[in-house]
């Protein structure tokens, strides 16, 4: 590996570690640079500011999730089931990357520039918009059709995901957002679906295809090859 890509990985690892070390705290490049033992300066050669670097940290976030989100679609066919292993993803990935929780929250980018946090957002928004695709597609393959309307179903099952990183966060990363997560989901999967006739499933095939197409294209386009195929605290593979 290339010497300057090298430190910027050692920046980059520093600051997910500096996140996780001091909840709460605000990161300064002064801090940065002396955790890395590198002057100012040299963070600057690297990154041309702080907010590139969070920049990459959540750049890191969406290849990595979209990637293994490829894969479970690949590997799974019934919707109760993707929808679980995406959920469930998104909260290991946070519990075993407590720094990168506090970028998923938007708690380590206050006091930051407005662009990172809708950056967050955006990936959040494309996870959600993804559970949300399985559930539409689980008319179509299974003749399944959530009870609630489509988007308040996919956002239900998000949110519940999404608050247990919250309380993981608040807890400075005390609460386990992982634990008690199967019996959760089983309990919101009961009743969560009704079933659709085929005949009705099949007039309505086509509709729902294009408006799949023209409202997901960009939330659910490229995934990133390069990007680390397994969740493990540490960046050598993703970044």
């Amino acid at each position: 590996m290339p010497r300057n890509v090298q430190r910027r990985q050692q920046i980059l690892e520093a600051l997910a570690q500096m996140l996780e070390d001091n909840p709460g705290d605000r990161i300064t490049t002064a801090r940065l640079a002396a955790k890395v033992g590198v002057s100012e300066a040299a963070l600057y050669r690297h990154f041309p500011s702080k907010a590139k670097m969070f920049e990459e940290l959540i750049e890191f976030i969406e290849d990595t999730l979209f990637q293994r989100i490829s894969l479970i679609l690949q590997e799974e066919d019934k919707a109760t089931i993707r929808c679980n292993h995406i959920l469930y993803l998104l909260i290991t990935f946070a519990e075993r990357n407590p720094g990168i929780s506090r970028l998923l929250t938007g708690e380590a980018l206050t006091g930051e520039t407005e662009r990172l946090r809708h950056r967050i957002n955006q990936v959040l928004d494309r996870v959600e918009t993804q559970v949300r695709q399985v559930l539409r597609e689980a008319e179509l393959r299974e003749s399944l059709r959530p009870v609630l309307a489509l988007p308040e179903a996919a956002n239900l099952l998000f949110a519940c995901a999404e608050g247990r990183i919250s309380q993981f966060v608040r807890s400075e990363f005390k609460r386990s957002p992982s634990e008690g997560w199967e019996q959760q989901y089983s309990y919101l999967m009961d009743g969560f679906f009704k079933q659709v006739p085929a005949a009705a499933t099949a007039g309505e095939a086509e509709p729902s295809s294009a408006a799949t197409q023209a409202e997901d294209t960009t939330e659910s386009e490229e995934t990133t090859a390069d990007s680390s195929s397994s969740i493990e605290r540490t960046f050598s593979s993703g970044l």
